[in-house]
């Protein structure tokens, strides 16, 4: 079990381990996308890059990144993953819409 604290909204949730950070942050009310995301967002395949989070701690507690994530996300820090692609092992603190 991991709890996935949501810095921005001051919000903690509780996640099995292996959850996908996306869905967990759906389901607790927690808004990913900014304008254009939440119009034209891929529904969690890793095609359109628009659920992008920034991990604040807890890197070592979530899955690699992957092929996905690598090709989308080759211009932006280590810290940003791709919420639709990431699955949490752990404790970890995520800042939404960086």
């Amino acid at each position: 079990m991991g709890n996935i604290k949501f810095e921005q909204e001051n919000k903690e949730v509780v996640a099995a381990d292996g959850a996908n950070l996306r869905l967990k942050a759906l389901e607790n009310g927690i808004d990913l996308y900014k304008t254009w995301g939440k119009m034209m967002n891929c529904g969690g395949y890793g095609q359109c890059g628009t659920c992008l989070v920034e991990i604040v701690e807890g890197m070592e507690n979530l899955s690699p990144r992957t092929e996905v994530e690598n090709r989308k996300l080759k211009k932006k820090p280590e810290t940003y993953r791709l919420a639709c692609q990431t699955l949490v092992n752990g404790p970890v603190t995520v800042k939404t819409k960086p």
